[in-house]
This record gives structure tokens, sequence and C-alpha cells, in this order.
């Protein structure tokens, strides 16, 4: 069962996730439906991390192992053919995430199990009922606005 549609962060807001993530080389980014890949792709290619992009559609799926492995990314960008819901998060330092509100609920309980203290949870969009934002940003653009929310565990 998908969480959400997809729709693509646009790049100006991949790259201010990552920079609000604050994430270093070494540590591990999970993308929770991962679309095109571009967020793992960024992390690892930008800011040297290992990242473990989840997708349940099967065509998306492919298409993002594609790009991972064209771009020759394939040893530090892993792309994982699974429900984001039944994913094991405990290695993530960081966690980016562009669901509906609806589907961060339904992935709360997993994240309050597995994530190690110190984790970030990043949200283009949509809040994390029950967290408070350890630091929220908007930004505008002539079509509209981005806002992201960042909880740190």
């Amino acid at each position: 069962m998908s969480l959400a549609p997809f729709v693509a962060s646009p790049p100006n807001v991949v790259e201010k996730m990552l920079e609000l993530a604050q994430i270093k080389s070494g540590e591990t980014l999970y993308d929770l439906g991962c679309g095109d890949a571009r967020i793992v792709m960024m992390a690892a290619q930008k800011y040297g991390a290992k990242a473990v992009g989840i997708e349940l559609d099967d065509g998306r799926f492919n298409d993002c192992a594609k790009r991972v492995k064209e771009a020759g990314l394939d040893s530090r960008v892993k792309i994982v053919h699974a429900n984001a819901t039944e994913v094991n998060l405990k290695e993530a330092d960081v966690v980016t995430l562009y669901l509906l509100t609806s589907a961060n609920e339904r992935l709360r309980p997993n994240l309050e199990r597995d994530l190690k203290p110190g984790a970030r949870v990043v949200s283009h969009d949509f809040s994390m009922p029950g967290w408070k934002p350890a630091r929220t940003e908007e930004i505008r653009e002539t079509w509209g606005s981005h806002t992201i929310y960042v909880y740190k565990r």
C-alpha cells in the first residue's frame, strides 16, 4: 500500500533538507519512499553519506536502482524494494520523508522504536503528529513555498 503519491522534491529543497539534517560523511541516511533517488544520491555525492532508499513501486524501484548504478554510486547507495512501514531503521542517522501527514503518523511507531538517540528525521511539507520539531524552515518561491521540519531523537 502506497503511503503517498510520487511528487519529486525540488533540488533546492533536497539540498536544504540535507543541510538542515546536518548529515556528515559516513553517516547513514534512509529515504522512505525514495521516488527517483535524488535525496539518496545527493546525500552520497555531496555529503559522503551511506544512503538507503526505500521504494515500494516496482517501476520507480527499478528506475532508482538503474540511476544509482549509472551514477557509479552503488557502493554507497542501496535501493531496497520494500514497504516503508516494514523497514528496520536501527542503522539510520537521518531519515528523510516526503509523505502525507497521515503516512508520517503510521511510520511514527517504527521511528520511535528504531531510531537511536541523536538521529534526525527531516520531513518535507508534512509534520510528524505528536512530535515537536527542533527546527522548521520555510523556503519561499515565486509559485509557492515549502516547509521543512527537522526532528531530533
